[in-house]
C-alpha cells in the first residue's frame, strides 16, 4: 500500500492515526490528493505501550487496513506501513522521518491525538526535527478543549449532569424548544431494573472475518500471542459499512429495552441490551452525533421509549464528552493521582479469571474472550473490588486500558482514576462508588451460583464484598468521613459494637491475605 507517485515540493504529509478512521477528520478536510501524501502505520510502540488485548490490536489493525483500502480507492496517495514490513521503525515519529527522507514534504498535518502521551511525542519530535507540525483539533467531538475549560472555570464541582444539559441545548437532541423532551433532563431512575428470566436477549451484530482480517489475525497471533485475551472467534466490525449495520441492529433489536436494563447483569449473558458500539465510535468508524441522531429518530418514530433514547444519548454527548474534557483539563499528572493512597498490586485473577467470586469471574472471563464488558461490570464489579481492596489505581488504570477494545486513555483514565477508584479525591465524582455484595445481588443473578454467600456479612463463607466494604470505609475514614454522601454510612458504622466492627475487619484481613498474600 505505497503510492510511488512523487508529491510536489510543497505538499503535506498527513498522518492518520489508528483511532481516526474517518474521512471527516480535520486533517483531510482541505487535503489535496494531487499534492499531499497520507501516512498510516502499524507500529510496535503503539501496539505495546500497554499489553493490549489481542482482539483490540486485531480490531485496530484490521480497521486501519480496510480504511486504507478505501482511501486508495478514492484516489489518495497513501504510504501504509504494516507491522511486519521490512524497515518498520517501530514508532510513528520514526515512520514520519522515513517518509520525509524519501519525499519533499514541507509540513506534517495531523488531527490531534486522543492521548496526551502521543500528542507530547509528536510535539517533541517536531521541535527536535525543526519541522512544521499542523496539529488540528478533533472535530468529531462536540465540545472543544477551550469550550470545556470555559464551562469548568469557576465551578467548585464539575458535575456531568450540568454539562450534559448544556450539550443537549447545543445539539438540540431530545429537545422541545428550550425544554427537554418529556419535561425532564434525566430518566436514569427508570433505568435500573434487574434483569430476570424469560427476556428476549438480542445479540450485537457479528461479522465474519474477510481475507484482510484473517491476515491480521495471523499476524497478531504470531507477534502478540503472549498478550491477554482470546483472539478467535473474531466478530468485530472493521469497516464503516459494517459498523453502520451494527448501529441499525442495535436500534432495531436492543434499544427499546436498553434503558430499563442498562445496569443489569445476568450469568452467561454478556451483552443484554447494550449497543457494543463504543469501540466503533472511538476508532472513527461511526460519528458520535450521527449515532445520537439515529437513536433520537427511533424515539420520535415511536420505536423506542424516551428513557432508552435519553439514557443512550446521555452516555454519548454527556458522559463521553465530559470524560474527554476532564482528561485534557487535568493532564499531565491525572493518571498518577492516588487520593486514597492505595498501594496493593493488581490481583493475578484479573488476568486469569480464576476466582470463586462469580460476578468477578464472569466479568473477567468475558473481558478475556470479547475485549468487552459493559459499564456496570467495569464500575461495580472489577472496579469496585479494586477500590475496596486498595489496589494501586495506576495499575488498575493500565489494566482497563489494556483489556478493552474501546479503551483509549482520554476516556478510560477519567472513568478509572476518577469515577471507579476515586483517586482524584472527588474532582469527577461526588463520592466513591463503593458497594457491598447487596448491590450485585440486586442487579444480577450471579450470587445464586456463587461459592460465597452474599447474605453472610462475616466469616469464611461471606461474600468478600461485604467485609471489604466496611474495611474500606474504616481504612479511609480520615479522608471520607466528612463526605456529605457518606455521613449516614459512617453513622451506621459508629453504631456497631466494637466486636461487630472487629468481625468485619478480621474477615477483610483474611480476604486480603487470600488474594494478596498478606
Amino acid at each position: 500500500m505505497t503510492d510511488e507517485r512523487e508529491p510536489v515540493a510543497d505538499g503535506n504529509l498527513i498522518l492518520i492515526l489508528g483511532d481516526q478512521l474517518s474521512r471527516n477528520i480535520p486533517s483531510l478536510t482541505d487535503a489535496d490528493p494531487s499534492r499531499d501524501i497520507l501516512l498510516m502505520a502499524e507500529v510496535m510502540e503503539e501496539a505495546s505501550y500497554v499489553r493490549h488485548h489481542k482482539k483490540k490490536i486485531a480490531f485496530v489493525f484490521s480497521a486501519m487496513r480496510h480504511f486504507a483500502q478505501e482511501l486508495e480507492a478514492g484516489g489518495w496517495r497513501l504510504r501504509y506501513v504494516r507491522l511486519d514490513d521490512p524497515g518498520n521503525s517501530g514508532s510513528l515519529t520514526g515512520e514520519i522521518d522515513r517518509l520525509r527522507a524519501q519525499h519533499p514534504l514541507t509540513r506534517v498535518v495531523v488531527t490531534e491525538p486522543g492521548e496526551y502521551r502521543l500528542k507530547s511525542a509528536l510535539l517533541d519530535w517536531a521541535e527536535q526535527a525543526g519541522a512544521e507540525l499542523d496539529l488540528r483539533q478533533d472535530s468529531r467531538f462536540l465540545c472543544s478543549h477551550q469550550r470545556f475549560r470555559r464551562w469548568a472555570e469557576g465551578r467548585k464541582q464539575l458535575r456531568m449532569e450540568y454539562f450534559y444539559r448544556d450539550m443537549r441545548r447545543e445539539t438540540g437532541l431530545l429537545m422541545d424548544g428550550g425544554q427537554p423532551e418529556g419535561g425532564k433532563w434525566n430518566f436514569d431512575h427508570e433505568n435500573r431494573k434487574p434483569a430476570g428470566g424469560g427476556l428476549f436477549l438480542p445479540r450485537p451484530l457479528q461479522t465474519t472475518p474477510d481475507s484482510i482480517t484473517e491476515e491480521v489475525l495471523d499476524l497478531v497471533d504470531a507477534r502478540f500471542g503472549g498478550h491477554f485475551g482470546t483472539l478467535r472467534p473474531f466478530w468485530f466490525a472493521v469497516t464503516r459499512d459494517a459498523a453502520l449495520e451494527a448501529l441499525e441492529c442495535f436500534v432495531e433489536e436492543a434499544l427499546p429495552d436498553f434503558g430499563d436494563y442498562q445496569d443489569a447483569m445476568l450469568e452467561g449473558e454478556r451483552f443484554l441490551y447494550h449497543s457494543v458500539l463504543s469501540q466503533y465510535i472511538n476508532a472513527g468508524l461511526l460519528e458520535p452525533l450521527e449515532v445520537c441522531r439515529r437513536v433520537e429518530r427511533a424515539y420520535f418514530e415511536g420505536r423506542a421509549p424516551l428513557n432508552a433514547a435519553e439514557g443512550f444519548i446521555r452516555q454519548i454527548i454527556g458522559w463521553r464528552e465530559y470524560m474527554r474534557g476532564i482528561y485534557w483539563l487535568n493532564m499531565p499528572g491525572y493518571t498518577d493521582q492516588n487520593f486514597l493512597e492505595a498501594a496493593r498490586p493488581l490481583p493475578e485473577f484479573y488476568w486469569t479469571g480464576e476466582t470463586g467470586m462469580a460476578c468477578l469471574a464472569a466479568a473477567i472471563s468475558q473481558t478475556r474472550d470479547d475485549a468487552y464488558a459493559h459499564h456496570i461490570q467495569r464500575l461495580m464489579v472489577t472496579g469496585n473490588f479494586s477500590l475496596l481492596a486498595g489496589v494501586d489505581p495506576f495499575q488498575v488504570h493500565e489494566w482497563y486500558l489494556a483489556v478493552y477494545a474501546d479503551a483509549y486513555e482520554w476516556v478510560e483514565a477519567p472513568n478509572v482514576i476518577g469515577m471507579s477508584q476515586f483517586a482524584d479525591g472527588g474532582l469527577l465524582g461526588s463520592k466513591p462508588y463503593a458497594a457491598s455484595g447487596n448491590y450485585i445481588n440486586k442487579m444480577s443473578d450471579h450470587c445464586a451460583g456463587c461459592r460465597y454467600d452474599v447474605k453472610r456479612k462475616t466469616g469464611a463463607d461471606a461474600c468478600p464484598f461485604n467485609p471489604l466494604y466496611w474495611d474500606f470505609l474504616a481504612r479511609n475514614a480520615q479522608k471520607l468521613r466528612e463526605n456529605p454522601r457518606l455521613r449516614h454510612v459512617y453513622r451506621t458504622w459508629d453504631r456497631m459494637t466494637a466486636e461487630r466492627q472487629n468481625e468485619y475487619l478480621d474477615t477483610a484481613r483474611k480476604v486480603l491475605a487470600r488474594h494478596f498474600g498478606e
